[in-house]
């Protein structure tokens, strides 16, 4: 049967190359003009294509006006954003305002139900708009992508946050109370009830302080379950609970599903407990780091744990209920297994039934099973560590090892049985086999090739790769460096997603587009089929007459928001409340007349109703900038310390008119 399968694959690598021979015939067929010369033979020669170029065109070219078939959602990095792309035509759609202030969505810059969102980010007082966005991960219905909402962490700050696809705005932020970084976040449970936040670097707990010599005793990791609400797309904290986990420096988070749902895995580095200190002649961290042979992966019983937590087992650390470790071992939630030193991913295979873990010094990757590591913790086939933690017998979970190249770090699925591993030194995607129930079509556990992309990987994606029901097909590589791969720019270059089409089988996996990104550094993302998300065209208009002034903060029409007909300013001492409309092209009022010392409250609705009637309003020297999309409301604040005469104006090209909407707002001097 394989030799069968073998041969034909052979075939069908000879009829895809004769069927791409007959494309590229096609299109210079297609493109000769009427004096009879080839148009597009003369562009190929001209350029310097192969035939390669031109099928790589071929499957990334997106005709105007026609969609992209999958969305990718990526972090945003150093920007503290999310940021939408198109696949396969590798365009930039969208960048979500989420951790950060941006300026084109009014993000930050005035708008009350914004600066709200941003402020609930806020550490111990002290305003931070700076984020390190790392793992974006889209919400699940029985393990597959649903298209509903989206989650992002900070590592910076230890935060999550909460996006609602309907209109793709940012919803809610949550500052982990136990945490000062973090990085395994944001990866969902099968059905969405947790979102998983897992620690980095350990401290101690709840931002206590601790001298360094007391490491050991006085620092600890975490990993925090966040519970959340689909009705009210809001994280319950009050229902959240963390668990107190050695200071070990626990790294990315998955959760089980299908055959190991209801637990969760996560990784982890530093099991030496290494304090580095080379300013006092002691070994550098990253040597003492990576001094063992292995460090840890996690192995968590979520369902039993949030169970406890509900009955109340937990204590309490800065007003948010954490399980302790001394807990966690009693009641048989936590286990360690040993893993390749360094680690840096962990994956569960699409069924479940197989935990995929790469260690950067180890030029393997391990698979372990679900099912032994049940059997083991049966048999209590272990050993503890020293605070007391079961660490289960390496052999006894083992599935495979799969010799891949070097430094490989995350995996990837397709649903075909074959699974793909970033080699960040080798800058390489491997693509190898799964064994097991999954049938792939060469050798089960196999390398079976290796693409070079440029360069430095480190993680990567395939369509709907992390769900129960991957679609493979396509797979982008989010590379650390571009070097010679783009136009000089300065010293600080773009980095780079590269496209890669797996659709075939075998040893053919090209790279078919080139990406520069100008947002450093992206870290993460997931692929959703496209017609999964049904986003709003414009904010809802409910009743009859439609009832304009949508809240994006309560998803909801405000009652008191302005309506046409209804515009009014109204005094009441230094307070002064202002209700205004946009439509096409003007604002009601245009003549607002205030006084120095005023504390204005301004509401402003777009009643338009049609698609993409986007208005702006920009109050200069103010720091106010709005967007207002068709149907939406929105309310400011401002102290109007300075006099003078300020022009406001519409930000958006919204008519041939556009430069004349606009108004005076004269603010009179004291005296």
């Amino acid at each position: 049967m394989q030799g069968t399968h073998t041969r034909w694959s052979g075939w069908k690598a000879w009829l895809n190359a004769i069927a791409v021979i007959g494309v590229i015939a096609l299109l210079v067929a297609a493109c000769t003009s009427g004096s009879g010369s080839a148009v597009g033979a003369d562009i190929i020669e001209a350029r310097g294509l192969t035939d390669a170029d031109v099928e790589a065109a071929l499957k990334t070219f997106t005709p105007s006006g026609t969609h992209d078939e999958y969305l990718l959602f990526s972090s945003g990095g150093h920007g503290g954003q999310l940021s939408i792309v198109g696949v396969p035509s590798m365009r930039l759609l969208k960048t979500v305002g989420v951790f950060t202030p941006e300026p084109w969505q009014g993000w930050g810059f005035g708008d009350l139900k914004t600066e709200e969102v941003l402020a609930e980010g806020d550490v111990n007082g002290i305003e931070v708009r700076w984020a390190d966005t790392h793992h974006p991960a889209l919400s699940e219905t029985d393990g597959d992508y649903d298209g509903e909402f989206v989650f992002i962490n900070d590592k910076a700050n230890a935060r999550i946050a909460v996006i609602d696809l309907r209109d793709f705005e940012t919803k809610q932020i949550l500052k982990n109370p136990i945490a000062i970084n973090d990085h395994g976040g944001t990866m969902v449970t099968p059905d969405t009830e947790w979102v998983i936040e897992g620690g980095q670097y350990a401290t101690p707990l709840a931002g206590e302080w601790a001298p360094i010599e007391d490491y050991e005793a006085s620092f600890r990791g975490m990993v925090t379950f966040w519970k959340f609400d689909r009705a009210s797309g809001r994280v319950l904290a009050d229902e959240s609970f963390a668990m107190e986990l050695p200071p070990y420096w626990q790294d990315i988070c998955d959760a089980g599903k299908l055959a190991s749902d209801g637990w969760v895995f996560c990784n982890s580095f530093n099991t030496e407990m290494a304090t580095g200190g080379v300013e006092d002649g002691n070994l550098p961290f990253e040597g003492g780091v990576s001094a063992r042979d292995n460090d840890y992966l996690h192995i968590i019983n979520l369902e039993k744990a949030a169970q406890l937590a509900a009955a109340g087992r937990t204590t309490e650390m800065n007003g948010f209920a954490v399980m302790t470790l001394e807990t966690s071992i009693e009641e048989g939630l936590l286990y360690f297994v040993p893993e390749p030193k360094s680690p840096h991913g962990v994956d569960m295979a699409p069924k479940g039934d197989f935990i995929v873990v790469s260690g950067k010094l180890d030029p393997h990757t391990t698979v372990y099973s679900f099912e032994k590591i049940q059997e083991a913790i049966a048999d209590e086939n272990w050993t503890l560590d020293g605070y007391g933690v079961p660490i289960l017998d390496f052999d006894a979970v083992l599935e495979a090892q799969v010799e891949l190249g070097l430094g490989p770090l995350h995996t990837q699925f397709d649903d075909r049985g074959y699974a793909y591993t970033s080699l960040f030194l080798d800058s390489a995607v491997a693509r190898w086999t799964l064994g097991g129930d999954y049938d792939a079509p060469e050798d089960p556990w196999t390398l079976v090739t290796k693409t070079p992309v440029q360069y430095n990987i480190g993680h990567l994606v395939t369509a709907e790769g992390d769900t129960v029901s991957p679609d493979g097909r396509y797979l982008v590589s989010l590379n650390k460096w571009a070097i010679d791969r783009f136009a000089n720019v300065g010293p600080l270059l773009p980095q780079n997603f590269q496209l890669l089409d797996i659709s075939e089988e075998g040893e053919t996996m090209p790279v078919i587009y080139d990406m520069p990104v100008t947002f450093g550094e992206p870290h993460y993302a997931q692929i959703i089929k496209a017609d999964k998300i049904d986003a709003w065209e414009t904010y809802p208009c409910p009743g009859n007459p439609c009832e304009l002034g949508f809240d994006p903060a309560t998803m909801a029409v405000d009652p008191d928001s302005p309506v046409l007909g209804n515009e009014r300013i109204e005094r009441n001492g230094n307070e002064v409340e202002i209700w205004m409309t946009a439509i096409r092209s003007h604002f009601t009022p245009e003549h607002v007349e205030l006084r120095q010392g005023d504390h204005v409250t301004w509401h402003i609705t777009n009643v338009e109703t049609s698609y993409d009637a986007t208005h702006g309003f920009a109050l200069p020297g103010y720091n106010i900038n709005l967007s207002l999309e068709p149907g939406e409301t929105a309310t400011f604040e401002v102290e109007l310390v300075n006099a003078g005469v300020y022009p406001y104006y519409c930000t958006e090209f919204c008519s041939a008119l556009h430069l004349e909407m606009m108004g005076y707002l004269s603010i009179e001097p004291t005296g």
